[in-house]
């Protein structure tokens, strides 16, 4: 079967392009603007470069037209903290998917820990056993209503043990598999 995207509506383009390009990792993203800390999960990411270290998020509009709150922030602040979902804070996760009014925080709608590892980016998720300290560095201009961002990582968190000496990570990462989350996992 061959299938012709121009002959696919986006939703229906959206969920066969999202069952097929698994495991996505999934981007849960903490931004602030005027003292509210927006937390909101996004699975189209991936990391596109090391030198500069890169990674591009396609983030959408609200259903109004507008830009969600994380573009929002990420344009007038020019930093994010990327944090990765593990089983323990999942269903915290899929909370944040919740559509929110801006001036709302799912920070302390869903009272999510937070702690600040580095003053000048937002703080991370707690339970997040690795975060990336990113910065604005381009728009990708696409027509449609999903802008992708590119964000250089400046720093990166790990839980203390998670990194061995060969520079190898190991981190218990959930990643999205079409309309549902399942654990990232060693075939050994």
């Amino acid at each position: 079967m061959i299938l012709d995207y121009k002959d696919i509506n986006d939703l229906n383009r959206y969920k066969i392009m999202s069952d097929t390009v698994i495991p996505r990792p999934i981007a849960w993203i903490v931004t602030e603007d005027e003292g509210v800390l927006n937390a909101a999960p996004f699975s189209y990411f991936i990391p596109i470069s090391t030198n500069p270290a890169l990674v591009i998020v396609a983030i959408g509009e609200k259903e109004d037209g507008v830009p969600k709150d994380t573009l929002a922030n990420i344009l007038k602040h020019k930093k994010a903290t990327i944090c990765f979902v593990n089983k323990d804070n999942a269903n915290q996760v899929k909370k944040c998917a919740i559509p929110l009014p801006k001036e709302d925080s799912e920070i302390q709608k869903f009272e999510i820990d937070v702690n600040e590892v580095m003053e000048s980016f937002p703080p991370m998720i707690s339970s997040s056993q690795s975060a990336l300290l990113c910065e604005y560095y381009s728009t990708v201009d696409i027509p449609g209503v999903t802008t992708p961002i590119i964000l250089e990582i400046k720093h990166q968190y790990l839980e203390e043990g998670r990194l061995d000496e060969k520079s190898h990570v190991n981190v218990e990462n959930i990643g999205r598999c079409g309309a549902t989350f399942k654990a990232l996992v060693d075939l050994d």
